[in-house]
């Protein structure tokens, strides 16, 4: 017996033993291929040597101090690091303890720049449909998952001011007339008629994730999109915040998403792939220009967490961005995100229930339909997704599979996000294991309707 609340409650969770590079092997001996990352996390691999030693190191040093205090070596050096390469404009950055807490973070400091430079009205975000950017309550009103918000949507009250935008998905919005590239003004132009609808004055900011997660799979945004966004947000003074808790830090083959379509937001949050896994840690970077308006007002943080700076979270994080650049993460992520998708495409490209392999580096999604031809999504009862998970941890593989894709209740796809190290034929062994756990979900779910 557990006393620990796991995620479910009736599921028999193996225990976790040791894990090196792109593999976990629990304490029954069995070794699993983590294709995802565990959520997009892991973005050196497991047990990398240079990141365990640092994390010994700053233990032996000093583990935690509080903020109100004193700052530290490896929380300065690793916001060094992180502002020398972040998009134009960027000159500050708060560490905090995961990816709620960072896209809170951006929303809190957005609300006090707008405060402290004369416009307390702007009290308003919008974010965009079929997203996701974090577990807290405040989070799951700004974009938590339909089935999710039905259980929270009475917290909510009357205190949150937010709206929300259709995603940038032109796999199922995009008209057959329209080009990819005039899709995404459109999409973009939903976000000036929502800010006219609500009042520009009232709008303080839109979030958005630079290339969409879990919610559907990995999808960019179409060309051009942020560049329009970034037009509309600068006409009505809204600021842009752009969640790249899962697509940022290497992830896509960019240090930074957003590097990729040319645009520079107000401010990014990122998580995830900055710790790599090795300790819990966020951040928020704030632009130059809007950091000045508040150390010339009140010259405070308006919010603050017990774990803000966490010595230890900085160096692992600083030790891991370290391996990212001198390993060339980057161009692996770049050169084997090509190699995966290319494999997906030859072995499942014309596959009958495969309708989409897309993404960015190595963060890439496949959408599983019912009928190729229509993209009619499989009915929920049918649990693709989950199924498809139970068949591919069977195979010894980690992967991230999740419903509601096609509108937030129907709808399947199955996210890649292996560690950035991952070899071209560990990237053939996970195309493998991938298209045998396709195989075996499909064929269980097809008995299943003989059997019904």
């Amino acid at each position: 017996m557990t006393h620990l609340i796991n995620r479910a409650f009736n599921h028999d969770y193996p225990t976790v033993a040791g894990g090196k590079g792109v593999r976990l092997v629990d304490t029954n001996g069995k070794s699993y291929l983590d294709a995802s990352g565990g959520a997009a996390v892991s973005s050196i691999g497991h047990g990398h040597p240079k990141v365990v030693a640092a994390i010994k190191q700053q233990a032996d040093e000093v583990a935690y101090a509080h903020t109100s205090f004193f700052t530290s070596k490896p929380a300065e050096e690793l916001a060094d690091w992180l502002i020398a390469r972040a998009p134009e404009g960027f000159g500050r950055v708060a560490f905090v303890s995961g990816g709620s807490e960072a896209v809170e973070g951006a929303l809190k400091l957005t609300r006090q720049v707008h405060v402290e430079r004369g416009e307390p009205q702007r009290s308003h975000f919008i974010a965009r449909q079929q997203s996701y950017h974090g577990g807290t309550i405040g989070l799951i009103a700004l974009a938590g998952p339909k089935p999710t918000r039905t259980v929270f949507e009475p917290v909510f009250g009357d205190g949150i001011s937010m709206s929300h935008i259709p995603p940038c998905y032109a796999f199922r919005n995009k008209r057959e007339d329209e080009s990819e590239a005039d899709y995404g003004l459109r999409a973009a132009r939903a976000l000036e008629e929502e800010i006219l609808r609500v009042g520009p004055e009232k709008v303080a900011g839109f979030v958005a994730e630079t290339v969409s997660g879990s919610t559907i799979g990995c999808v960019p945004p179409a060309p051009g999109y942020f560049k329009e966004i970034r037009r509309i947000c600068d006409k009505y003074g809204v600021f842009l915040i752009v969640d790249e808790v899962m697509a940022g830090m290497g992830r896509t083959g960019h240090l930074f998403a957003i590097a990729e379509d040319g645009v520079s937001p107000d401010l990014i949050a990122i998580a995830k792939g900055l710790g790599g896994g090795y300790q819990p840690i966020g951040a928020v970077l704030l632009r130059s220009a809007h950091y000045d308006v508040l150390a010339k007002g009140s010259g405070n943080l308006a919010w603050t967490h017990t774990y803000l700076a966490h010595p230890m979270a900085c160096a692992a994080a600083l030790a891991v961005q370290k391996v990212i650049e001198e390993e060339g993460l980057l161009a692996n992520c770049r050169a084997r995100g090509a190699e995966l998708k290319e494999r997906l495409q030859q072995r499942l490209g014309q596959h009958p229930h495969v309708a989409d392999i897309r993404g960015r580096g190595l963060f890439v999604g496949i959408e599983l339909v019912a009928d190729r031809t229509t993209k009619a999504p499989f009915p929920r009862a049918k649990k693709v997704a989950e199924n498809f998970k139970k068949h591919a941890f069977a195979n010894g593989m980690l992967c991230y599979p999740t419903g509601g894709t096609a509108d937030g209740i129907v709808g399947d796809h199955v996210m890649l996000a292996p560690p950035l190290i991952i070899t071209s034929e560990e990237i053939n062994e996970l195309v493998d294991i991938f298209e045998r756990t396709l195989n075996e979900t499909l064929a269980k779910i097809e008995k299943q309707g003989k059997t019904s």
